[in-house]
């Protein structure tokens, strides 16, 4: 779950069909029912795991308990957990940092049940500043047409306006944010001049 969690966020045509999980600005129980209307992921991970002898039902189960755990971290209600739970599980207080706008914030904490990959592979971040909700650039509608799909509608307008084979692949492919020029920025990048700058 980990590195499909995390190619959500750092392959562009991937993040397309996630982003609607992170548009709101505010943070309930209720965000963690805007799920993919698009879930290319599953279709990358399940049927190459199916193939390698992972039984079907198996896969299932365990995206279903994945599911119904990571339901109850989408909230503000409860505050940080005992050390211990904190270190090993993914929490409100985690998982409200991956919710996050703040440069810091950004792609980090990509555990479902479990934190202990992101300290592993460098993508854990605790909750230390006040946590911003949505996303880098907030869209400013209701409709669920709209928020399900925008980022392709970006994407579309990129990729058109490439002006090689190269940069439509990258505009696919690369980190949302990534330009052939460099004039916006991934996150990688904003974090970059964020700690550049303290």
């Amino acid at each position: 779950y980990y590195w499909q969690h995390r190619a959500e966020h750092e392959v562009r045509l991937l993040w397309a069909c996630h982003v609607n999980h992170h548009s709101s600005r505010r943070y309930s129980l209720s965000t963690a029912l805007r799920q993919p209307w698009t879930p290319w992921t599953h279709l990358l991970v399940y049927p190459p795991l199916a193939l390698l002898g992972v039984r079907p039902w198996m896969i299932l189960a365990a995206e279903g308990i994945d599911l119904m755990y990571q339901f109850w971290v989408h909230t503000e209600a409860i505050g940080r957990l005992p050390a211990p739970v904190e270190w090993v599980f993914n929490t409100p207080s985690h998982h409200r940092v991956h919710h996050g706008s703040n440069p810091e914030y950004l792609d980090k904490n990509y555990g479902g049940i479990l934190i202990v990959f992101d300290r592993l592979f460098g993508t854990f971040e605790p909750e230390v500043a006040a946590v911003r909700y949505g996303l880098t650039k907030n869209i400013s509608t209701f409709n669920p047409f709209r928020i399900a799909f925008h980022e392709y509608a970006s994407i579309w307008r990129d990729v058109r306006g490439a002006r090689s084979r190269r940069e439509a692949l990258g505009y696919l492919l690369r980190p949302p944010g990534w330009s052939p020029d460099g004039a916006t920025l991934t996150s990688e990048q904003m974090r970059s001049l964020v700690a550049a700058a303290r």
